[in-house]
């Protein structure tokens, strides 16, 4: 839901159930209010990177002097910086079956398609190109015609598959992810909005962690959770129909293992309840990674 401090506060509707006018114009507002405060986020890219350091020369300001390079030298060196540049942001949504199971008025599913279109809003906003992939089988357009644009109109195009549901779509999320891994030249940001069902799929996310910067937002259902107060039961996936048995008493709390094992890649981690609010902690989420990034250069 909008973040109940709005005046917009409301609740989600699934965007399947909308007409594309009313999905856009909900969408802008959701946009608004997690892009609220975080115009230096991770969307425009690092700014200035780091090239090279050359030899001092008059003229050069000394606040650019590299002190580490001319502790070591005769002579003071000065860093140089490539110009102002802007990543490429590709968002990958899972569309598998696990994520249309729910237990509250909004699936894990619905709830990826609302992050990504508001997410690629604001991107587009801060002049990031943006291409939305999908995680699932059922969808071909993967990286033939996977281009990030600076058109809202790309974005609609794109999101508007997503909207719908199919209930028997396997996961291809990892493999989605080790092709784009592939494709790409230049280091971008790569957004994954997933139950993270997938066997394959931290595996996957911890090899492209080095080398781009790699966003991991968990959605959860609140039945996924344990304690669900059913004494013991036997529950299938949705996808694989493997069957499982539990008991009231189990918290299933995998996320924790998962949030170490995925920052020791350099991959940043969230995880969401679709029953909790999404726009506040999302914002926070997204200037507190804004914050850590500073403290590390």
């Amino acid at each position: 839901m909008v973040r109940t401090d709005s005046p917009r506060a409301t609740l989600l509707p699934d965007p399947e159930a909308l007409s594309r006018n009313n999905f856009e114009l909900l969408l802008r507002r959701v946009a608004d209010d997690i892009g609220f405060g975080t115009d230096e986020s991770i969307f425009v890219g690092s700014g200035l990177e780091y090239a090279q350091s050359r030899p001092y020369e008059p003229g050069d300001s000394v606040r650019q002097i590299d002190w580490k390079v001319t502790a070591r030298m005769p002579v003071a060196y000065v860093k140089q910086h490539e110009t102002l540049k802007r990543m490429s942001m590709y968002l990958l949504v899972d569309t598998s079956a696990s994520m249309q199971i729910s237990s509250t008025h909004l699936s894990k599913h619905a709830l990826a398609v609302w992050i990504a279109g508001a997410l690629g809003l604001v991107s587009i906003r801060r002049l990031s190109p943006v291409s939305v992939l999908s995680g699932g089988s059922r969808f071909d357009r993967i990286l033939g015609d996977a281009h990030p644009s600076l058109s809202p109109d790309d974005l609609w195009r794109h999101l508007e598959p997503l909207r719908a549901k199919q209930v028997e779509e396997t996961t291809e999320l990892s493999k989605r992810i080790d092709s784009l891994c592939l494709k790409l030249r230049e280091k971008s940001v790569i957004v994954v909005i997933s139950d993270l069902f997938e066997d394959g799929v931290e595996s996957a996310l911890k090899k492209v962690g080095p080398k781009h910067d790699v966003i991991v937002l968990h959605l959860v259902d609140p039945s996924e959770g344990g304690n669900l107060s059913a004494g013991y039961f036997v529950g299938a996936e949705s996808e694989s129909n493997q069957q499982f048995l539990v008991s009231n008493r189990d918290s299933w709390n995998h996320h924790i293992d998962l949030e170490r094992n995925l920052a020791a890649a350099d991959v940043s981690y969230a995880r969401f309840v679709t029953d909790q609010d999404l726009v506040g902690p999302l914002r926070h989420f997204l200037m507190t990674r804004v914050s850590l990034m500073r403290g590390q250069r």
